[in-house]
């Protein structure tokens, strides 16, 4: 009964602090955020054993997003895969805060790009990976696999646990994930390609597009990020011109694909951070 009491008003702290992390998340270097807020300090409940490998799953889950797109974004330049990716280390930082909060210890990959402790996660991402690659489409059609894959396993351990600061945490990474989704489609869209659902139910897919879903209703936070990547989907012909043209004059790398820790740096991009003002989580409800 004292979570349920305590929790209302622990998601209200939820959605605020994630928000400030967001906007310190991410500077430039895939790995744990130093700004990350330190969640709930006045509850604690303790964890069961699947709670607590619930948490480590999904941070090793929300890096595989996160290493996805550093990875797509390098070889096909879209600016939605950057912003994601941004978007995605500050869905890590929420789920380290709680690791840290309940002294449990996690991966220690979670600074290289591509190196999973987890074996089934190390496989996806590498056919994730070579799925991605083959094509614009493909590469955007991989991002929507993933945010649906996270939604339908967020939703599955929120029905696993009773503790109200891990329900808050994942209820909002829902709501980025949703978020992350739709950016997605209207990408795909502006290729010409009509989506179809990969992993949930089509009709609750629709929902997500549509904004009519529960996760989806955070206020100016959705808002800010709808009309963001509006423009970042208005601008998916101009790049893919770009792209043709740094290719031939080998600017752009076709070399390795590592970042920070992860790979030798050699002819890859770097993220720009939040200071760039381009990113929608400075307006997303993730």
């Amino acid at each position: 009964m004292r979570k349920k009491i305590l929790g209302f008003g622990f998601l209200v702290l939820a959605l605020f602090g994630l928000v400030l992390g967001g906007a310190a998340a991410y500077m430039g270097t895939p790995g744990a955020n130093p700004e990350a807020p330190k969640v709930y300090p006045d509850y604690y409940a303790p964890l069961s054993d699947e709670e607590a490998s619930g948490l480590i799953y999904m941070v090793e889950e929300e890096k595989l997003a996160r290493d996805v797109y550093l990875t797509l974004h390098n070889e096909t330049g879209l600016i939605v895969f950057e912003r994601i990716a941004q978007s995605e280390q500050s869905h890590m930082d929420a789920v380290l805060s709680l690791i840290e909060k309940y002294n449990l210890t996690a991966p220690g990959t979670l600074d290289q790009v591509g190196v999973f402790e987890n074996p089934e996660l190390q496989a996806l991402y590498d056919q994730l990976i070579e799925q991605g690659s083959q094509s614009t489409v493909d590469a955007l059609k991989v991002g929507a696999l993933i945010e649906e894959t996270d939604i339908k396993d967020l939703e599955d351990w929120i029905a696993k646990t009773d503790n109200e600061d891990i329900k808050a945490i994942y209820s909002n990474l829902m709501a980025g994930s949703e978020n992350h989704l739709r950016a997605f489609v209207r990408n795909l869209e502006a290729e010409g390609v009509d989506y179809t659902a990969q992993v949930l139910p089509q009709e609750q897919v629709e929902e997500m597009l549509a904004g009519e879903t529960g996760h989806s209703g955070h206020g100016k936070m959705v808002r800010g990020e709808r009309n963001d990547i509006r423009g970042a989907g208005n601008v998916v012909e101009a790049q893919r011109g770009a792209m043709k043209e740094k290719r031939a004059s080998g600017e752009l790398s076709e070399g390795p694909r590592g970042y920070g820790k992860g790979g030798n740096g050699e002819g890859n991009k770097s993220m720009r951070g939040y200071g760039s003002g381009d990113c929608p989580m400075q307006g997303e409800g993730a």
